[in-house]
């Protein structure tokens, strides 16, 4: 079952539930889901990290601006989005990929960061951030 398929049965099931902020935030999130498929993208966890990553900000913005009660919205819709992504890896587990793709590309400083990004976001396959990767592939390259 893709994501999609699996978000639009869990839209349904609130319904019958009756939880109303529940099927606006799922309703909005498959919105999204059909709208990237129709482009032809069809990249389910992309769209998935791009939208819990915009709740998070909206979060910290209204968390700024003193607004706690939409803060707390927009952090469950980011909880909401979490359980349809897939396990994050455990440091350990991305540093020895890391490690694997220096030692394949042959990096050695800084400037090769770019093909070591792209071995590691290739063998990640949407189980960790960018933000993370890139972190441990500059402390890996000593930058």
């Amino acid at each position: 079952m893709s994501i999609t398929e699996q978000v639009k049965s869990d839209v349904t099931t609130a319904m019958k539930a009756g939880d109303r902020a529940r099927v606006q935030a799922l309703r909005l999130l498959l919105s999204e889901l059909q709208k990237d498929a129709k482009e032809g993208k069809g990249d389910e966890i992309a769209v998935l990290r791009r939208e819990r990553k915009r709740r998070l900000e909206s979060a910290e913005t209204y968390k700024d601006a003193g607004r706690g009660e939409l803060e707390a919205g927009e952090r469950a819709e980011a909880e909401l989005i979490d359980g349809y992504l897939p396990q994050e890896l455990s440091d350990d587990d991305l540093r020895a990929r890391v490690a694997a793709a220096v030692a394949e590309s042959g990096a050695s400083s800084p400037k090769d960061m770019g093909a070591v990004m792209k071995l590691v976001m290739a063998s990640v396959g949407g189980q960790a951030d960018g933000k993370r990767v890139s972190a441990l592939v500059r402390e890996a390259l000593g930058s």
